[in-house]
């Protein structure tokens, strides 16, 4: 279970996770810690953390804000989203994610601290290799743990912090896709060929329409559920977990399946598999309760969803911090994207409602 130890206070800092503070976070005599960085911190700051511990693993995963003060209160949003799901909504649902043993908000605005376990052997996906089909199969299944046992649960529009966004809201959405697009095409444009620059040019005045569509069916979304965010066993002797939650969203469940199998297969791979894919989430689907919904709504709903993508994805690119490999992941992933488009016409079926 994650811990809500009211006594407890968040940390911002590596400096700051201390023996005594695990201590008294985690509620376990914590006798040493030593503490070294994990990737680039562009969101936040993550360390791996070595424990001498009553009951704890001998290495914990912390995830702590921006080290810019400044640029904390910017980042609330995303870190509230985080702490949300680990605290208050993993334990409603069936998706298989990292434990976590802390999860809580500061007093001030971007103030937030994650303490989960660390999930070795598991490794994160690689966007730009792309999943095996045995691992997207998998991620797919879990897919189906995060959406069914809460599928159009009324309660999920009522959850503080939770995004649900309004038809104003998308309106918003499209206002701002429209140039933010253009410069992704400006600048990664050259990437793409003829049909695919065209297939992005389509998306631009139908995000809001499809963003509000389809509202009779929805369930907690990850929205960014994609390779990268996927940790996987290299070996394959151990099921795949879901991480990276700051995107949460409540939603039509296909964009995610969409998202998913349009951006981390490759494109032959997603070709020869993703029936059988979409027909094992649905199978899934159903083991988690979900009923009066059959496999070819579902499909129909996949396909819908292949636009997630490249609506999110114009945003991710134009807000994230800019890198080489983050210009080439996303070039592959609107490519991925617009060949699934094509393939099943989802512009014509996003036009349909």
């Amino acid at each position: 279970m994650t811990s809500t130890r009211p006594d407890a206070t968040v940390v911002g800092t590596p400096e700051e996770v201390t023996a005594g503070w695990l201590s008294e976070a985690l509620g376990t005599p914590v006798r040493s810690v030593r503490t070294e960085p994990v990737g680039t911190g562009q969101i936040g700051c993550c360390v791996r953390a070595h424990v001498d511990g009553d009951g704890l693993p001998p290495t914990l995963f912390v995830k702590l804000p921006n080290p810019d003060e400044g640029m904390r209160p910017l980042l609330h949003g995303v870190y509230r989203s985080e702490v949300l799901f680990y605290r208050d909504l993993a334990p409603t649902v069936a998706v298989r994610v990292p434990r976590a043993r802390f999860a809580a908000l500061g007093d001030r605005d971007g103030e937030f601290t994650l303490v989960l376990d660390d999930v070795a052997p598991l490794i994160q996906g690689d966007q730009l290799t792309g999943l095996t089909v045995e691992q997207a199969r998998d991620c797919a299944i879990n897919l189906a743990g995060l959406h069914g046992l809460r599928w159009c649960d009324p309660g999920l529009r009522h959850i503080e912090g939770l995004s649900a966004p309004t038809v104003e809201d998308n309106v918003t959405l499209q206002e701002l896709g429209g140039p933010a697009l253009e410069a992704f095409l400006g600048e990664l444009g050259g990437g793409l060929d003829d049909d695919e620059r065209r297939i992005m040019e389509g998306i631009a005045p139908l995000i809001a329409g499809w963003a509000n569509g389809r509202a009779e069916r929805f369930a907690l979304l990850h929205a960014d559920y994609r390779a990268d965010n996927m940790l996987v066993d290299p070996a394959g002797n151990r099921p795949s977990l879901a991480c990276d939650w700051q995107t949460l969203a409540v939603g039509l469940p296909g964009r995610d399946l969409g998202g998913f199998l349009g951006s981390s297969l490759t494109v032959s791979d997603r070709r020869a598999a993703e029936r059988g894919i979409v027909a094992a989430y649905h199978r899934a689907l159903l083991g988690h309760g979900v009923a009066g919904y059959p496999l070819a709504e579902c499909w129909d709903d996949y396909v819908y969803g292949l636009l997630q993508t490249p609506v999110l994805g114009i945003f991710g690119w134009m807000y994230g911090t800019r890198t080489a490999r983050g210009d080439e992941m996303f070039s592959l992933l609107m490519r991925r994207a617009c060949r699934a488009i094509a393939d099943h016409d989802a512009l014509a079926v996003a036009r349909s409602g």
